[in-house]
């Protein structure tokens, strides 16, 4: 077999012809000074209408948060601080934990660390930036439980304070909940509340599925007997503290390896529906069919090999036609392009084929999770990801805002 032929039936390849349009976009570098950044969560630590970003670096045994540039240009550079040193964390997010006003750090690690560390930011604000003035503690609870992919911040039992939904994968790979103690610096008295078992866990979004008023958890899981897209429906923060069942719900691509998942309206409808990235180069659309979200239209649309294979996928109106756009990130994008998006079929539109846009042209290898935010102030929405093998690191993509 040729080597051309070989990269054509891999799909690694992009040819003249292939279903793709337009120039790469800016690409602006936050960081891009260790190895390994795998993925990005924003929250506005500070209430100034600018994201901070946490992002924990794989390979590099890092975790840190950046500050968007304060003033006119969004292109200068980042403040950046280390908030702590652990082996191969997967993800990072900010949450104050011990609400005592300061953004604290949740970084969950795989790898043989197999713990959730709190990195517990200090509280002078004038020292945020100053990272001897953060330590970093391990959840006890979770120490050696499982390789730790995800957790995220939800009042889960209605008392005491934040708790973490979380989950992992591989041997004792499973989804639940961390309660936080009445007093949240005391380590030994979190609590590990398993729901489901999962094989590799790979989105948790928490959000109303039902439409009673609380948080369900929407989530995928990748590999195993039960992969697909799920959620788990909110007993009640009664039932929680009773241990109750959490009913599960199945959403779709069930048996199929899917990667990350987004949740948000793309028919117009007033309901918000779901959108998964699902191997080698599927997006799957599952509109809802009533309030309950336990009734799912699919819709599959098939990426042509003109990107790599999937990882991430968002839903938001890129170039401000006030129609739904997807963002697409991809990983094994070897000579393909790892950061696209393309607009999303009308309701009633026939057979699909997408019009691929390039946002980040051949650079890059294996992208992650996605955040949409105009980072310049200029009124649309900028790309924002990590890319983690050919060294790009954290990055933003700027919306050359082209409209139709």
């Amino acid at each position: 077999m040729s080597w051309l032929r070989s990269f054509l039936l891999l799909g690694l390849l992009v040819l003249p012809g292939q279903v793709l349009t337009g120039s790469p976009w800016v690409r602006h570098t936050i960081d891009d000074g260790s190895e390994g950044a795998d993925g990005v969560k924003l929250r506005d630590v500070d209430g100034d209408g600018r994201p901070e970003i946490a992002t924990a670096w794989e390979e590099g045994g890092v975790v840190r948060v950046y500050s968007s540039p304060v003033g006119s240009d969004p292109r200068a550079p980042w403040r950046a601080v280390t908030v702590g040193h652990v082996r191969s964390p997967e993800d990072a997010v900010l949450v104050d934990l011990d609400g005592d006003g300061a953004a604290d750090v949740v970084s969950s690690c795989e790898g043989e660390e197999r713990s959730v560390f709190v990195h517990w930011a200090p509280r002078d604000r004038r020292r945020t930036w100053d990272a001897s003035a953060w330590r970093t503690e391990p959840i006890p609870v979770t120490v050696g439980v499982q390789r730790w992919m995800f957790a995220e911040p939800m009042q889960v039992d209605g008392r005491n304070g934040i708790d973490l939904v979380a989950g992992g994968k591989e041997r004792g790979g499973a989804l639940g909940w961390l309660e936080a103690p009445a007093r949240p610096r005391d380590m030994q008295a979190w609590r590990w509340h398993p729901l489901r078992r999962v094989g590799w866990l790979m989105s948790i979004r928490l959000v109303d599925m039902d439409g009673d008023g609380d948080l369900d958890i929407l989530f995928s899981d990748r590999f195993g007997p039960r992969s697909g897209v799920y959620w788990l429906e909110n007993p009640g923060p009664e039932a929680v503290r009773r241990d109750a069942p959490w009913p599960e719900h199945a959403v779709g691509a069930l048996g199929r390896e899917v990667m990350f998942i987004d949740y948000a309206d793309f028919d117009g409808d007033g309901l918000p529906d779901v959108v998964a990235a699902v191997k080698p180069r599927e997006v799957r659309l599952y509109r809802r069919l009533g309030r309950d979200g336990t009734g799912w239209s699919p819709r599959v649309l098939f990426l042509p090999p003109a990107t790599g294979t999937a990882k991430s996928v968002r839903v938001a109106d890129l170039d401000r036609d006030l129609h739904p756009d997807l963002v697409w990130s991809s990983e094994q994008s070897w000579q393909a392009h790892g950061v696209v998006w393309f607009p999303l079929p009308r309701p009633g539109e026939g057979a699909h084929v997408p019009l691929l846009h390039d946002v980040s042209g051949p650079a890059g290898v294996k992208y992650d999770l996605i955040e949409l935010a105009d980072l310049d102030g200029d009124g649309d929405l900028d790309v924002l990801t990590t890319e983690e093998v050919a060294g790009l690191g954290v990055v933003w993509y700027e919306n050359p805002a082209v409209t139709k």
